[in-house]
């Protein structure tokens, strides 16, 4: 069998996929690329060394590669678009048979996540047009990172962001591996885009889960846009402030909201929001799933 390989592989998606991919397929068949190899080492698969920036670093590492996990880049929108051309005419000059790429669900309209929306819709058009079969997922946002904050959240009490009653179908990286690893070994899912996302819910409906799980007693407050945009700006400066910013705008117009095409590619339900923070814990923990 031809290998797969998996960009960011460093990364926290990355490494989830590359793990679920080894199981599937064993790590002989499995490179992983890194711009820093040693990040990467203890996946204990073939890691490549390259560059986002560089056609030439990537024209050298998919040499031999049948399958190719794209994970989108965290650079500025402008500049990600180019990044992810250089690996797509890379893939193309290497005869990669099929692309699969980490795209992001939001609404175009009227809202300040704009630019990142308008660079991940490029690749994917420039995906689509590449001629190589593809598959797109369109992921909804990570649990984690609440969960990473729970003890900040805990020193304060409450939750504050401006998705005010709007609802979001939080996912996790464990269920996005499952859901690309079977996009990328599977051709009945070729040429299609999914959703992948769980069952919405809403910020309050967040702050409660925690609780249950937690033991803790975290409220929920809303704020306007605005204000949760200056907050988030001068906190993280203004590049990240307006995407986090942006991106529970989304939530409170409806965006992450949607039909969930989980279970069409996995061939089961996503976990639950509870399921999620259960198996995270656990993790933490130090306890396997």
């Amino acid at each position: 069998m031809k290998k797969v390989a998996i960009t960011l592989a460093s990364g926290q998606l990355g490494s989830k996929v590359i793990q679920q991919l080894i199981k599937e397929i064993g790590k002989e068949n499995v490179v992983g690329i890194a711009r820093n190899p040693k990040k990467a080492e203890h996946l204990g698969v073939e890691i490549r060394k390259a560059d986002y920036n560089s056609f030439d670093d990537f024209s050298n590492v998919l040499q031999n590669i049948d399958t190719l996990l794209l994970i989108s880049g965290v650079d500025k929108p402008d500049t990600r678009t180019k990044q992810h051309q250089n690996i797509i005419k890379a893939a193309q000059k290497n005869n990669v048979k099929k692309i699969v790429f980490t795209s992001v669900i939001g609404n175009l309209e009227n809202t300040s996540f704009k630019p990142i929306l308008q660079s991940n819709r490029q690749t994917e058009t420039d995906i689509i047009n590449s001629k190589m079969d593809w598959s797109i997922g369109r992921n909804s946002l990570y649990i984690e990172p609440d969960l990473e904050y729970v003890e900040t959240y805990k020193k304060l009490g409450v939750i504050v962001n401006s998705a005010a009653n709007g609802k979001c179908g939080y996912t996790s990286r464990n269920e996005l591996a499952i859901a690309y690893t079977n996009m990328l070994l599977n051709k009945k899912y070729n040429n299609k885009i999914y959703n992948l996302l769980g069952e919405p819910v809403t910020q309050q409906q967040l702050a409660d889960s925690i609780n249950k799980e937690y033991g803790t007693n975290i409220s929920y407050q809303t704020i306007s846009v605005v204000e949760f945009l200056n907050d988030r700006s001068k906190a993280l400066g203004e590049f990240l402030g307006i995407i986090i910013s942006s991106i529970y705008e989304n939530i409170k117009n409806g965006s992450f909201n949607l039909k969930s095409d989980f279970e069409t590619v996995t061939g089961r339900k996503h976990k639950n929001l509870l399921e999620l923070i259960q198996t995270y814990k656990r993790e933490t923990n130090g306890v396997k799933n």
